[in-house]
């Protein structure tokens, strides 16, 4: 989380001033009402031509219903109701669009409705197949709801997963056929994922079609041996129960499988790709739809292979391999579709960059070079040899939008705006959007042709922009300080009337996770306005990416790998010990709050720094890394059979003993991600240690803690006990 010099040295500010025309931030403008969170454009979708593209707008008839509008990139002006919503009837229902997907051909959508939210990225729904000619609206199955419906590359077929089984429909001749048999609850998965996979390898579908639709690649998840995780969920009388497979550090996974279906002939081949591996983390055909890429990780995740199966057989051969002492961060690959070639990101040279080889494994080139990472792949114009990525050159706090020849030549900053900008292209590269923000500009979307030129402004918040106008808002200001020998990024947030003579109490936000910033040129309508309230309460809050965080390079990030805590813990105390130096904060009342990860920190700090910290806020935390996900925990922890010592010096649970500040423990009791289980063992230890401690749980809350009044109860609760307890 950025670097920090010893001397504070102003990036955004320009000064702040205190009005008594304009309000301070309270609670309810940013936790009831929401009034800082900006407009965007949802459900945009590039058309094959290249020069179109859609957007899921509210209906200017009734904002119960949304309609599919179509514009043109050169001139937004130029539009069509591609899609009217209120014109979407099954029976006397009328279906409301939660998502939608194009056919290859673009004569019909897939249109998801009734959408169930289940984790943090999968959901299923019901169905429905819309014909853009014809106007017909057509069911497209029975039953359960459905998850990942998506079109074949003929358009002629849906393929989707149902009770955990993969099936798909043919749409000539209007026939369910179920491809797999087997699927059991909390037993087999096929053509979806399991809980660990969706949430750290951000894998949800589990198939792909083959390019030339004849054939369906699928997982196969067997977690039957997977230890089962049981959440309570309260209502009338008696408590509901939910039973789901969550593989603990050190604890046995899903044995997952690759398998091949044949539309043709219903033979089903299973990807031969040995048995010395751990993870199947992506997978992508070949331009010849003969063969199937499957990336492979081990159990430490620090040896990635990339497997080419063939599609009839199962047979393979390994065409990259990749070690690494620490871990290997999965990487965005993609084949090309007119050459046997494909791109891959590394983190091999010290920096995340893109990197082509041919389908043989022989390294072409490698694109782009420099003591910075590639933050995300965008893609490739193939016909132009372009490639199209976003990256951290400029700063960690900071995203740029490039395009560089395949060759590695004629590199081009699309991008103009300091702050964050990210890119959505067209399918035929030849414009894009992008979206933009700062730390004091709220998101504005522009549109672009590939050389950078602005074509128009599809939204600029101009209304959030009055809105922030009519209250006292102090622009954050960026820093650096040197700690630990190491120059760590930081902001601060002071009060609309800071007076350099007096002396504030600083509350510390953190999150610390690896590769994760917080301190970013970008808009937060959330927590960043919540910061402007405390700040109108006469509190200073600070921000600070320690060791392990992002966009620095991959040592700067794996400093913390086997020792969780360590180091960051150390930055933050170093940190909050410098701050308290300076002549305008009182360096008795500083505080520190987290959530996730940041509640882990939080924990630590006010535990492993007592006589540096007065207080504490964790919400969610993990406070045993025993007890949270092996995927991401052993990726940087290694198993706990390996590295006890790893997992037990850094548990805040055993640092109880240390307190002496006020410290308010938060936690969600339907937690899926980081379990209840956290917050009850960090409680049962700080009453052994009859140490005195807040403690607030919500009922049949997730991770995120939200709903209804939930968020402005808790961030009530916190604001209380900051002013109460700092």
């Amino acid at each position: 989380m950025r670097k920090l010099f010893a001397l504070i040295v102003s990036v955004l500010m320009l000064g702040t001033v205190y009005s008594q025309d304009k309000k301070d931030v309270s609670l309810e403008d940013v936790w009831k009402d929401y009034k800082f969170y900006g407009r965007s454009v949802g459900g945009f979708r590039s058309m094959n031509d290249g020069i179109h593209y859609t957007t899921l707008e509210k209906s200017e008839e009734s904002e119960k219903v949304s309609d599919i509008i179509k514009y043109a990139y050169a001139n937004k002006k130029v539009e069509i109701v591609l899609v009217a919503g209120a014109d979407l009837k099954s029976g006397d229902k009328t279906i409301t669009i939660n998502d939608y997907e194009f056919s290859s051909d673009e004569t019909k959508l897939l249109i998801a409705t009734d959408q169930e939210k289940i984790y943090r990225h999968s959901s299923k729904s019901n169905y429905y197949i819309y014909d853009l000619k014809s106007k017909a609206l057509t069911k497209l199955t029975e039953g359960a709801k459905q998850m990942y419906a998506t079109f074949s590359p003929l358009a002629n077929k849906v393929a989707y997963v149902k009770d955990n089984n993969l099936f798909y429909k043919d749409l000539t001749s209007n026939k369910e056929i179920q491809v797999t048999t087997d699927g059991k609850k909390n037993e087999i998965i096929n053509g979806a994922s399991d809980w660990v996979y969706e949430e750290e390898l951000v894998l949800v579908k589990a198939f792909k079609w083959a390019p030339d639709g004849k054939k369906i690649a699928y997982y196969r998840f067997d977690e039957s041996n997977v230890k089962e995780w049981l959440m309570k969920m309260y209502g009338p009388l008696y408590p509901g129960e939910e039973r789901f497979k969550y593989p603990k550090a050190g604890e046995d996974n899903s044995k997952v499988e690759m398998f091949f279906y044949d539309i043709a002939t219903t033979k089903k081949v299973k990807a031969n790709i040995g048995n010395n591996y751990e993870y199947i983390s992506r997978i992508n055909w070949t331009n010849d739809s003969k063969n199937l890429a499957i990336q492979s990780l081990n159990r430490q995740q620090n040896d990635l292979n990339i497997h080419l199966a063939n599609a009839e057989t199962g047979e393979s051969k390994i065409i990259f391999n990749e070690k690494n002492e620490t871990y290997v961060e999965v990487p965005t690959t993609e084949f090309l579709t007119t050459k046997n070639q494909f791109i891959i990101t590394s983190e091999k040279d010290g920096f995340n960059h893109i990197y082509l080889y041919d389908v043989n494994g022989k390294l072409i080139n490698q694109v782009t070079k420099g003591s910075f990472d590639v933050s995300s792949y965008y893609g490739v114009d193939e016909k132009k040899g372009v490639v199209y990525y976003q990256s951290a050159e400029l700063s960690a706090m900071d995203r740029q939008v490039y395009s560089i020849k395949l060759d590695g030549r004629s590199k081009k900053r699309l991008t103009t705006k300091s702050g964050q900008n990210r890119a959505d292209f067209s399918s035929s590269y030849k414009y894009f959007i992008n979206y933009h923000s700062s730390a004091s500009t709220a998101k504005y979307i522009t549109l672009h042709d590939n050389t950078g030129k602005l074509k128009s402004v599809l939204e600029d918040n101009e209304a959030l922009n009055k809105t922030v106008e009519g209250y006292n808002f102090s622009k954050p200001e960026f820093f650096k300080i040197n700690v630990n020998n190491n120059d760590l990024n930081a902001w601060k947030v002071v009060p609309n009337d800071f007076d350099k003579t007096k002396k504030y109490p600083v509350l510390m936000y953190v999150y610390g996770g690896p590769g994760i910033n917080t301190v970013n040129d970008s808009w937060n309508g959330g927590n960043g306005f919540w910061f402007q309230h405390l700040a109108s309460k006469g509190y200073i809050v600070v921000s600070v990416d320690a060791r392990g965080t992002g966009y620095r390079g991959a040592e700067f990030k794996k400093t913390t790998y086997k020792q969780l805590g360590k180091y960051e813990t150390e930055d933050q105390i170093a940190a909050a010990k410098y701050l308290a130096t300076l002549p305008y904060i009182d360096g008795s009342r500083i505080g520190i709050f987290g959530w996730s990860y940041g509640g882990y920190m939080s924990s630590l700090c006010i535990t492993k720094g007592a006589d540096v910290f007065k207080a504490a806020i964790a919400v969610a935390p993990v406070t045993n890394w025993r007890y949270y996900d092996n995927i991401y925990t052993e990726r940087y922890m290694q198993r706990p059979q390996e590295n006890a010592d790893g997992y037990d010096d850094n548990s805040p649970i055993n640092h109880v003993e240390k307190l002496k500040g006020s410290y308010l423990l938060v936690h969600g009791m339907a937690d899926d991600n980081v379990h209840y289980q956290n917050a009850v063992e960090m409680s049962a230890a700080l009453i052994k240690a009859n140490k005195q401690f807040t403690e607030m749980m919500y009922p049949n809350k997730n991770h995120g803690i939200y709903g209804g009044n939930t968020r402005l109860h808790l961030y009530t609760l916190m604001t209380n006990f900051i002013l109460d307890n700092l």
